[in-house]
């Protein structure tokens, strides 16, 4: 009979740490589970509903006392704790106090008290940068993070951090994930190039891959893994802002052409993202069934006073521009990064 496996995960009140815990629970309710995470009450209510084999751990991650006893006598760890865009872009002190020392000092209290435990890192396709012009995307290719991407810096230090620790560890590399609940506009929708080829995942299967992985620890020890939907979930963004918008009542993607960014953000599709699926055989959703998710969560009053305000809303969305900012305040700096060279020229050529 199988000992029963004791799981530390970090970060469980994200979309993907949600999804994660529901599962294990539902297909491992023997294991026994750590949760660390921020106290905050919010946090608190939404894991301290999870009862059974559960120690929940609040703390900060970047406090090498809190994470202590969180740490002792696990078998996994999975890491999923981090400060995201856009907070990670605009306080770039917290995200690297986070997402850089917190994993150093989680790194090695895993060394000094579970030391044969094996370390699930969640990484991110920001940190290959830019690929509009070359969007196929392998595990090898050279780390470049964009212009500005603050967030995409903190991973790739984070990495080179469990690389060189002691610890068995593997890195999944996230590429988008879309989920039902995670559709809080921000700045950030007017970053993306509307030609930028993606190839979203959605929580559930990302969730379900650090779940397999668990058990898989022999054939991922040591390796960096792109994880991805797969070919039946690659779109451009500009389809996915079209169907999403006929989805919420929004109309027609008619925003003018410089309220997005031309350059200079990240995505892509993953040309080896099949070799993790290979091991773990973890996705279950395809595009469409992302769009049905979407289309099951929208009550229709929603969608009703969407229609009727969707020109107000629409409005609203594009004053959040930041490239259509950078524009208009002449921002030298920022339409750079937003535009290229070549706008800026002509924007000082104008000028003149």
């Amino acid at each position: 009979m199988e000992n029963k496996k004791r799981i530390l995960i970090t970060g469980a009140s994200g979309t993907v740490g949600s999804s994660l815990l529901k599962q294990i629970l539902k297909e491992h309710s023997d294991y026994k589970i750590t949760l660390f995470d921020m106290d905050k009450p919010k946090i608190r209510r939404k894991l301290e509903k999870y009862k059974g084999n559960i120690n929940h751990i609040y703390g900060d991650i970047a406090n090498p006392d809190d994470i202590v006893s969180a740490c002792m006598y696990q078998d996994i760890v999975i890491h999923l704790a981090a400060i995201i865009p856009p907070l990670a872009d605009k306080k770039t002190g917290l995200a690297h106090r986070v997402n850089v020392i917190g994993t150093q000092n989680l790194i090695e209290a895993v060394e000094t008290y579970s030391p044969g435990a094996f370390f699930c890192y969640a990484s991110s396709i920001s940190v290959y940068g830019d690929r509009l012009e070359n969007p196929e995307i392998n595990v090898n290719d050279t780390l470049k993070c964009s212009d500005g991407d603050y967030y995409a810096q903190t991973k790739i230090e984070a990495e080179a951090l469990l690389r060189n620790s002691r610890l068995d560890w593997t890195i999944f590399r996230l590429t988008a994930i879309m989920g039902v609940n995670n559709h809080k506009i921000s700045p950030i929708m007017f970053h993306v190039p509307l030609n930028t080829k993606i190839e979203i995942a959605t929580p559930d299967d990302t969730a379900r891959a650090f779940m397999q992985a668990i058990n898989k620890k022999s054939l991922l020890i040591g390796k960096t893994f792109n994880l991805s939907g797969g070919k039946e979930c690659r779109t451009t963004y500009r389809q996915l802002l079209k169907r999403s918008f006929t989805l919420f009542g929004l109309g027609k993607l008619n925003f003018p052409s410089n309220a997005f960014a031309k350059k200079n953000f990240h995505c892509g599709y993953y040309m080896d993202g099949d070799d993790l699926e290979e091991i773990l055989h973890f996705r279950m959703d395809t595009l469409n069934t992302y769009f049905q998710k979407v289309k099951r969560s929208i009550s229709g009053i929603q969608k009703f006073f969407t229609q009727i305000f969707r020109l107000a809303i629409k409005k609203g969305l594009l004053r959040q521009s930041d490239p259509r900012k950078a524009l208009r305040k002449k921002d030298i700096s920022l339409v750079e990064r937003f535009f290229g060279h070549k706008e800026v020229e002509r924007m000082i050529s104008s000028a003149s």
